[in-house]
C-alpha cells in the first residue's frame, strides 16, 4: 500500500532550478494563477481563449485571477483575469492519488494572447527525451520567489525506473527531471505545463519533500493526453451554453 506519509512530505508547490530566464516573447501562454491578495500560487497555460489548465491541489489556496502576457510579474502590462468557474477532475483527492488536474473558465480575454497546444488522446514520449517547464518562484530550497518567468531542460525518466523510485506512484503521470540531476521544478510552479516537441504534455505536480537540491527522486506530471477528453467535454460544453 502506497504510503501518504510519503506524499504528505512532498511539495505542494512548485519553482525552477538551475534554469534561464525565458526569453521576453515566448511562453505567452503561460499563467500566473493568483489569489485575491494578488500573489502568486501557482502556475497555469492557456489552451483556449477562456481556459487555462492548472493542477488540481492549486485549488488549495483558493485561486481568483490569473495573469497573462508578462514574463514580469512586477510589470503592469499584463491581463488580470477573473476565473469564472474551476473544473476540478471528479476522482482528485489528494496529490499523491493522482488525477492532479483542473480547468479554469476565466472571463473571454481582451486581446490575444498565445495559447499552447495539447497533445493527441495518446502520446509516447521516449526515454531521456528532452523537454522544458517553466514558471516563477525559489530557485533554491528555501530560497525567495523570482518575478521574471524562468524555464530549464529535463529529460522524460523511464516509468519502470519512476516506479521503482516512487513506490505506488499513481496512474497517468509523467516523469522528468529530478533524478540523478540538478535540474527540474521546485516551490511555485504547481499546474504550470511540461512541454515536448511544442506541446503541453504533462501538468507540474509534485516532487519530494521540500528539497531542491534532488534527491534520487524524479518530478512527477499529471499525463493531460489521459485527460483530453475530458478537457475537451469542458470545452464543447461551454461553447454550446453560449
Amino acid at each position: 500500500m502506497t504510503s501518504l506519509l510519503l506524499y504528505s512530505n512532498c511539495l505542494m508547490e512548485h519553482d525552477i532550478i538551475n534554469g534561464e530566464k525565458a526569453p521576453e516573447n515566448s511562453s505567452h501562454y503561460m499563467a500566473s494563477v493568483q489569489n485575491k491578495k494578488g500573489q502568486h500560487v501557482c502556475g497555469g497555460f492557456l489552451i483556449t481563449e477562456d481556459f487555462v489548465v492548472s493542477a488540481a491541489h492549486c485549488d488549495e489556496y483558493n485561486p481568483t485571477d490569473v495573469v497573462l502576457g508578462n514574463h514580469n510579474l512586477k510589470n503592469d502590462n499584463h491581463q488580470k483575469i477573473k476565473i469564472k468557474n474551476k473544473n476540478i477532475r471528479e476522482n482528485y483527492q489528494n496529490i499523491g492519488q493522482g488525477n492532479d488536474i483542473m480547468l479554469l473558465e476565466v472571463i473571454q480575454l481582451n486581446e490575444r494572447v498565445q495559447t499552447i497546444q495539447l497533445p493527441p488522446a495518446e502520446i509516447h514520449l521516449e526515454e531521456n527525451q528532452v523537454c522544458q517547464v517553466a514558471g516563477w518562484g525559489k530557485t533554491k530550497t528555501r530560497g525567495k520567489s523570482v518575478d521574471e518567468l524562468r524555464v530549464v531542460d529535463v529529460s522524460v525518466i523511464n516509468q519502470r525506473v519512476c516506479e521503482e523510485q516512487w513506490p505506488g506512484l499513481p496512474a497517468n503521470v509523467i516523469c522528468a527531471g529530478g533524478y540523478k540531476t540538478t535540474k527540474g521544478f521546485c516551490q511555485g510552479d504547481s499546474g504550470g505545463p511540461l512541454l515536448c516537441d511544442g506541446l503541453a504534455v504533462g501538468v507540474v505536480s509534485f516532487n519530494y519533500k521540500e528539497n531542491c537540491s534532488y534527491p534520487n527522486k524524479p518530478n512527477i506530471y499529471t499525463d493531460i493526453s489521459k485527460y483530453r477528453q475530458w478537457i475537451d467535454g469542458i470545452v464543447k460544453s461551454r461553447k454550446y451554453e453560449e
